[in-house]
């Protein structure tokens, strides 16, 4: 394999080695701590401009497998591992990393010491990183002018799209798509809702036309206080007292449509165990997560409490709305790849409408 280099914003260099496609890429450094699921990490649009580093060393030993992918390509700028596996095994198995790399046209690195990338991304916060081939020139030009911007745009759907479940329609739910992973609505699909999913640019008044009984946001990528427009939708929607539910994303854009904050964070949340702690109860939930913002705890005033936080760093993880039939979370409850503790918060979402009929 071909000597490649990962080259930091701080001026640290890690020589390692190419797989996936050839070339360079620039990207925001980030590193996700789950030790399965980088299918579901390569197929999640909220990875968009972002370069993944895989805290677990061994990646990508049960294959590839497109029932699992969350999207229908991979947005990451580049992929890091310490060690990928080159004859997968698993009866679901329809590939390998190396080809599905290529075949998306990701830049791969392997080959680096891991750990310590992660650790220096701990201490000094996320950066820009840039992958190079060896011969190539040492530029910082481009790496510390790197920004993510348009991350929604395009990360969301072109057009509307109805999901119908197999037997009866029980309810009929609105999703909007901000960067959607799929087992969001395969999640309300399988509890029988007919689901449409709406690009994220869809007004209010198109989702009145549209009648739901019920509204999802989805999870995505960025900066959620650079979508204006959006926010501005979803003020006029929550005036509409139609039930609810946030997640990721969707859970900070609805908190700006009702005058809460958003903070980016040092390093993020990315990974299969973070602990998400449930203020009325004291009980502790193990979540997926994958975001690099938070809405400030103190930021939401008098019509929505924090209902979650995460149990590490106190930040905000769930909202509950007194003013209207809503709520959020900041982790994943469809959780693929990751622990399935918070799927109740769909069934929660389910009565909320039939509450509200």
């Amino acid at each position: 394999m071909q000597k490649a280099y990962l080259i930091l914003e701080n001026g640290t260099i890690f020589e390692g080695k190419s797989f996936g496609a050839a070339g360079e890429a620039v990207g925001e450094i980030v590193f996700t701590t789950a030790m399965t699921g980088y299918l579901e990490t390569l197929t999640d649009p909220s990875y968009y401009g972002q370069i993944v580093v895989q805290t677990f060393p061994l990646i990508g030993n049960y294959g590839v497998i497109p029932a699992d992918f969350e999207s229908g390509r991979s947005h990451v700028k580049a992929y890091i591992v310490r060690d990928w596996c080159q004859e997968p095994s698993n009866f679901r198995c329809e590939g390998d990393l190396d080809t599905f790399l290529k075949q998306n046209n990701i830049v791969g690195l392997y080959g680096i010491d891991t750990r310590q990338l992660t650790k220096i991304v701990r201490e000094s916060g996320v950066m820009n990183g840039k992958i190079v081939a060896e011969g190539s020139g040492f530029s910082f030009d481009d790496l510390k002018s790197y920004r993510i911007t348009d991350a929604v745009k395009n990360t969301t759907c072109e057009r509307e799209q109805v999901f119908a479940p197999e037997g009866e329609i029980k309810r009929r739910v609105c999703l909007f798509d901000f960067g959607a992973k799929d087992n969001i609505r395969r999640e309300l699909v399988k509890r029988g809702c007919e689901v449409t999913v709406v690009p994220a640019y869809t007004t209010c008044e198109r989702v009145e036309e549209l009648n739901p009984d019920g509204i999802m946001l989805s999870n995505g990528p960025g900066d959620p206080a650079e979508n204006v427009g959006i926010i501005g939708e979803l003020k006029k929607l929550a005036e509409k007292k139609i039930p609810t539910f946030g997640i990721c994303l969707g859970h900070q854009l609805l908190a700006l449509s009702q005058g809460g904050r958003t903070e980016k964070l040092k390093y993020g949340h990315r990974g299969a165990n973070q602990p998400a702690a449930e203020l009325e109860t004291g009980r502790v939930y193990i979540t997926s997560q994958n975001h690099g913002y938070a809405v400030i705890n103190d930021s939401m005033g008098d019509n929505a409490k924090v209902s979650f936080v995460n149990a590490n760093d106190g930040t905000c993880e769930g909202i509950t709305y007194l003013n209207m039939p809503a709520f959020s979370v900041q982790f994943h409850p469809e959780a693929c790849g990751g622990p399935l503790d918070t799927g109740f918060l769909f069934d929660k979402f389910m009565a909320l409408i039939d509450e509200n009929k």
